[in-house]
């Protein structure tokens, strides 16, 4: 499955709130049912849905599992929809599993375009697919070998996290420093984020690289660091002290606060 490559992207308070402006709110009430089609991609075991376009890794160790899915180029919104959660069911197959009733899943990586295969290429835009992880697919179907299958899909909160928001500390420093934010309740998804150091005390409007790792500071290596977060339903929150000043490189830290 695609992975997209990292690009350095300078961190300004412009590009964020640009980001912002331009991105719809969600909320609960988004509840209409809306059609699409899906798939599956990997086995049982879930091992090709891990890492992806939107920067997780192991899909297990951050709390997703096997509840996951890559959604097409439309859905997957240059990857702001990465973390956000729909209900998916089949309709209108007669491989669709008795009783219709719908699995829960995060968006967790990008079902590439194929503009060389101009026919039946399910992530290509406007389509809207769903290429599920295994197992999930097999909660909607009576067998696999379906294929693709029509489905509904709605937004749904992403409920069941445990514990706070999480951060990891990726880079490559000295010349660049990031943030991987994961397991976020609520809207799931995030809007914008700002970190701010013990040493400066000044916060500072991360820009998104790519998926949901977010640009830092070579200045932040050494200092204790807070976030703000604003999902993408609009709430915000402000996680004090996440990070300790000695943190290394590739460490995850969870924040008391949660959505």
């Amino acid at each position: 499955m695609y992975r997209k490559s990292l690009s350095r992207v300078a961190a300004t308070g412009i590009v964020a709130l640009a980001a912002m402006l331009l991105l719809p709110a969600w909320s609960a009430a988004d509840d209409d049912w809306a059609d699409a089609h899906a798939t599956f991609y990997g086995d049982e075991t879930g091992a090709e849905t891990m890492q992806g376009a939107c920067g997780y890794g192991d899909l297990f160790e951050q709390g997703y599992g096997l509840e996951t899915a890559a959604l097409s180029v439309a859905l997957f919104n240059d990857g702001w929809s990465c973390g956000g959660c729909y209900e998916v069911r089949c309709t209108g197959s007669p491989y669709c599993a008795p009783g219709g009733a719908p699995v829960t899943i995060t968006a967790t990586n990008l079902c590439p375009a194929n503009y060389s295969k101009p026919n039946e290429n399910w992530c290509n835009p406007p389509l809207r697919h769903f290429d599920l992880s295994k197992p999930m697919f097999l909660r909607l179907v009576t067998d696999f070998r379906a294929g693709i299958v029509p489905v509904q899909y709605r937004r749904a909160p992403c409920a069941g996290k445990r514990g706070g928001v999480r951060f990891q500390m990726t880079g490559n420093y000295p010349w660049w420093v990031a943030v991987l934010v994961f397991n976020v309740a609520g809207a799931g998804e995030v809007r914008t984020v700002a970190v701010k150091g013990s040493a400066d005390g000044a916060w500072m409007d991360m820009a998104r690289n790519w998926g949901q790792v977010w640009n830092a500071d070579h200045r932040h290596v050494g200092q204790g660091l807070s976030f703000r977060v604003v999902a993408g339903d609009g709430r915000a929150l402000v996680l004090d002290d996440v990070v300790p000043p000695g943190w290394a490189f590739g460490q995850s830290f969870e924040a008391a606060g949660q959505f």
